[in-house]
């Protein structure tokens, strides 16, 4: 489905990650003292609305199936599969498998808007999703939560690398958690020119030769998580991701854009 293959371009921008509601979900359920670990696994759906930076692609609204499995090392999170390498109560170590969505089809681009830009659509060629591979860190004490992730495209799609860490302080409300956060995104120069930039082959057809280089992404968010019931789970994230001036000044990029929001909204009930 060429909708869902579109999916997360935002995501990767914002960093809005379908394992945050597991990780949520979790802590919900130690803090209230309720019972919720009878069944690792846990099914939802849920929607995503966002915005995109892209030329003429415009907001749309996605539906999302969710699924999460936590075993004792091993865990599903929505696009992400893991394996626990270390834990106490501070610190959490992960080896992290990810697939990366693509970052946009040609198809769903605006013929007129890249034609405002330069760019005729026809040269242009889809930017395929890929596997990343790495590890990932998360550090939770009286100051709040620290997430780190190292990824390396592991399907050679890109051949690029990211850097992602974000703060966030969690704030109970009852049996829910409101999480104000902030962090940044680093992308290699090989991500970034093949996320935002034109493609060698696009340029020996005849596309303008733009490569912004190696950039980072700042963004804010709230997120909420509220369990509904003994099985049912709530969680919402609005995020905002300011684009700097190298990638906004790309031909693909919609004139006048200074950066991409995205809403998500779940519902999933544990077995």
């Amino acid at each position: 489905d060429r909708r869902m293959n579109r999916l997360p371009g935002f995501l990767l921008l914002t960093g809005v990650s379908l394992g945050a509601a597991s990780q949520e979900k979790d802590a919900e359920a130690r803090e209230s003292g309720r019972d919720d670990t009878r069944s690792p696994w846990a099914f939802g759906v849920g929607a995503i609305v966002s915005d995109s930076p892209y030329a003429g692609e415009r907001s749309r609204v996605i539906p999302v199936p969710v699924v999460s499995y936590q075993g004792e090392r091993f865990f599903i999170r929505g696009v992400s599969i893991g394996y626990q390498l270390f834990k106490d109560d501070a610190i959490q170590l992960d080896l992290l498998g990810k697939y990366r969505f693509a970052a946009f089809e040609v198809d769903d681009l605006g013929a007129s808007e890249l034609a405002s830009n330069g760019i005729d659509p026809r040269l242009l060629e889809d930017r395929d999703g890929g596997v990343d591979l790495g590890f990932g860190m998360k550090w939770t004490g009286v100051a709040g939560e620290l997430d780190f992730e190292l990824l390396a495209d592991a399907t050679n799609t890109s051949g690029g690398q990211e850097v992602k860490l974000e703060y966030s302080y969690p704030i109970s409300f009852g049996l829910g958690r409101l999480s104000p956060s902030t962090g940044i995104t680093w992308m290699s120069q090989d991500l970034a020119n093949y996320t935002f930039g034109t493609l060698d082959s696009e340029v020996a057809r005849g596309v303008v030769d733009y490569r912004p280089g190696s950039t980072t992404i700042p963004q804010v968010g709230l997120s909420f998580a509220h369990p509904l019931s003994r099985k049912w789970f709530f969680f919402g994230a609005v995020r905002y991701a300011a684009l700097p001036d190298k990638v906004r000044q790309s031909p693909l990029i919609e004139d006048g854009v200074d950066g991409e929001s995205s809403l998500l909204l779940f519902f999933t009930r544990g077995l």
